[in-house]
């Protein structure tokens, strides 16, 4: 009894340790991604709408210094016609130091390093902001909560709002309850009629990024929504893929792994079966 406990506490606590990471800080909504799940897939449709806030938007403080524009192209990803990736290709401006100048970006070239206002590059975002990894998550918490980078820059994306009115007149920056939160100051703690701290406001903190997205920022070419929250998600949907390119390669590598070895178990089990079967019963015999 005691030994069924102790494994039932293990698991509870494997499986909650991500979620506890991830519930650090600000407020992360949860977004349902199609690449969610042993058998998601990147949505093409949403790569390329995502690719196209990040080009229009996201793209004038922010670089994708990792990401080669061949594979805008590969299946998996945003499958783009050969011949409109290398025209997408040409719109960007790289530094060749043969030439000692800037040329036209061809398809081997990686999208280029903006390190204009100094803002963090996105290649890897969804990773490094994954709420589900590392010694404190564990396999099977990512699989059920999903890796939570995504959820952290579409949240992020969509929690700017008005600072709340406990807060500091010369706070620098903008209100977003995504953000990890700096301290409340003691203004924002809320008190019982016995003067007892019952709780805070709302968590959130100042972020200096301005709100990039408002919603109708571009129009799509296959007519899908451009409110504010569609626009977030398609974009974090694409940072996801920029950060695990080959996540659907993995996950179907690892599905017919499991599956060979399920059936390799099975025929190890009718092989014990079929050799000392017989050697059982004749020691019965005897």
């Amino acid at each position: 009894m005691i030994k069924k406990l102790t494994l039932s506490a293990a698991t509870a606590l494997a499986l909650s340790a991500g979620s506890a990471l991830a519930s650090e800080g600000g407020h992360v909504h949860d977004v349902a991604f199609s690449f969610e799940g042993p058998f998601g897939k990147f949505d093409q449709n949403q790569l390329q709408r995502g690719l196209k806030v990040f080009t229009e938007v996201c793209s004038a403080c922010h670089g994708l210094k990792f990401v080669p524009l061949r594979t805008l192209s590969d299946e998996g990803g945003p499958a783009l016609p050969e011949e409109q990736m290398r025209a997408y290709a040409s719109q960007w401006e790289v530094f060749d130091p043969e030439l000692d100048d800037y040329r036209p970006a061809i398809p081997t070239d990686k999208f280029p390093e903006n390190t204009g206002v100094g803002a963090p590059d996105l290649s890897l975002m969804a990773k490094a902001r994954a709420g589900f990894h590392g010694p404190y998550g564990t396999g099977l918490s990512q699989l059920f909560n999903g890796i939570g980078g995504p959820e952290y820059i579409a949240s992020i994306l969509t929690g700017y709002e008005e600072p709340p009115a406990c807060a500091p007149e010369d706070f620098d920056g903008y209100y977003n309850t995504a953000f990890a939160p700096g301290g409340y100051p003691d203004s924002c703690k809320i008190y019982d009629e016995h003067g007892v701290e019952i709780g805070r406001m709302a968590p959130g903190s100042w972020i200096g990024m301005a709100p990039p997205l408002s919603g109708e920022d571009v129009e799509f070419d296959d007519g899908h929504s451009n409110e504010l929250h569609h626009e977030a998600v398609d974009v974090a949907s694409f940072l996801m893929w920029t950060a695990e390119p080959k996540m659907m390669a993995r996950q179907r590598a690892g599905f017919i792994g499991a599956l060979f070895l399920v059936l390799l178990s099975v025929l190890l089990y009718l092989t014990n079966k079929k050799i000392w079967t017989p050697v059982k019963k004749k020691a019965k015999s005897s």
